[in-house]
């Protein structure tokens, strides 16, 4: 496994994409109820969904997973479930890196979204088709 921990910094100035329930960013001024949905949003559901596409990219590539500072290489579906699950009780944080691509995901318990840092194209097209197939959208985000 590459040194993760050389990487990540590097990673997150990279361009990313979001994996979200919405097609796209609210602005920032909407008059409509984002801020007050963010709470329906956030399920064990939403978490399951990342699961699913986190156990189908895993089909794809490596994954080079850290959850409670330990990193684990291909955790087995269930210790992978469990650890989604701890995230998403404990407003926790996993970094993901893929391999051979050496792309970032990250999912933090307290957000509704994954976010995939320096994608190439194969890998952001699989994760759209598959992110789609769970009824999530995959949108650019800011640089």
């Amino acid at each position: 496994m590459m040194n993760p921990d050389a990487r990540i910094e590097e990673l997150l100035e990279k361009p990313c994409w979001v994996i979200d329930g919405l097609p796209e960013r609210v602005p920032e001024n909407s008059a409509g109820q984002y801020a007050s949905l963010e709470e329906v949003f956030h399920t064990p559901e939403l978490f399951e969904k990342f699961t699913d596409i986190l156990l189908k990219l895993n089909c794809y590539y490596d994954l080079h997973v850290n959850c409670r500072e330990e990193w684990m290489t291909n955790p087995s579906p269930a210790v992978l479930s469990a650890w989604i699950r701890d995230v998403f009780e404990t407003q926790g944080r996993i970094l993901i890196l893929t391999a051979p691509e050496e792309a970032l995901i990250t999912l933090n318990g307290d957000d509704n979204y994954m976010t995939v840092y320096d994608p190439d194209t194969v890998l952001l097209e699989r994760t759209g088709r598959i992110a789609g197939a769970e009824g999530l959208f995959v949108w650019k985000g800011a640089e």
